[in-house]
């Protein structure tokens, strides 16, 4: 059980919400936005996490948003997983959600919670950063429309009291060759050894990764050493793994050196499959 009280607010508009923010943080209560509410609920079990009130955005109609229109697909931040998934608008993100915990979690966990969450997977962003896709924010100031690319290091870098609403992804990119390859180490439903996404577009395929290091990431040095026609498969994958960003995870899941393993078979399968597929 969650060991402190906390007030629970249910705003019906983003001007609400990023309002009633910034009064209950003026007040010390250190507010959060709150929209499936797993990972608060989780991490307030074990005293991770302390609040004085949450602010639900299940009640602002922009953030439950699902459409496909004018050539964009647009997916509202407190929309879950199941629901996202089940529109299949975008092939790409729904094979990134199957295998994200199990059925039951995903009726509950929400687009924006699985990309702004604490957990060190977030399989959900690998698709976004290689569709280029577009994150609208609410501040007290108003909607701003940010590329993930030049938003997302490491985390979503949010400022405080700054609001995920939607996710915005051209649709000309989803209907690129795509992969989503999830590896784990003995079970078909936990957290994963590592995820794999590529995409390519023009002859150039674009790779994120998840479960390696302790974020999820896109690295353009990987991507190239992984482009260069001059070398063959295995050279590209060793000159590659030179560049991954940060320490390479070794912990219950796996080793470092089985991660390494796993990465370099996952990364030729890719390259075999996904360089003869033909661009849309």
């Amino acid at each position: 059980m969650i060991t402190y009280d906390f007030e629970y607010y249910k705003p019906s508009s983003i001007d609400e919400a990023t309002s009633l923010f910034q009064s209950l943080d003026e007040q010390g209560k250190e507010p959060v936005f709150f929209s499936g509410g797993t990972e608060i609920i989780t991490l307030g079990r074990s005293n991770r996490i302390e609040t004085g009130a949450v602010i639900d955005i299940k009640g602002i109609p922009e953030c439950l948003v699902l459409t496909k229109e004018a050539g964009k697909i647009t997916f509202g931040a407190a929309q879950t997983l199941t629901k996202v998934r089940e529109k299949q608008y975008f092939p790409f993100l729904s094979k990134a959600i199957v295998e994200i915990a199990d059925h039951t979690a995903r009726n509950k966990i929400t687009l924006g919670g699985n990309i702004c969450a604490n957990i060190i997977y977030r399989e959900t962003i690998l698709p976004l950063l290689l569709t280029d896709s577009q994150m609208v924010i609410a501040s007290p100031t108003g909607l701003k429309q940010v590329p993930i690319n030049q938003i997302f290091d490491q985390t979503l870098k949010l400022q405080r009291g700054e609001l995920l609403v939607q996710v915005i992804t051209d649709e000309k990119e989803i209907e690129l060759p795509s992969l989503c390859i999830k590896k784990r180490k003995h079970w078909d439903v936990g957290y994963p050894l590592i995820t794999v996404a590529a995409l390519k577009k023009n002859e150039h395929i674009k790779f994120a990764f998840s479960g390696l290091c302790s974020y999820p990431f896109r690295n353009q040095n990987m991507e190239q050493s992984l482009n260069n026609q001059e070398l063959s498969n295995e050279v590209k994958i060793a000159e590659a793994m030179q560049y991954i960003p940060a320490p390479v995870l070794n912990d219950v899941q796996g080793s470092e050196g089985y991660r390494m393993f796993v990465l370099k078979n996952t990364l030729l399968d890719i390259l075999d499959t996904i360089g003869g597929m033909e661009n849309v």
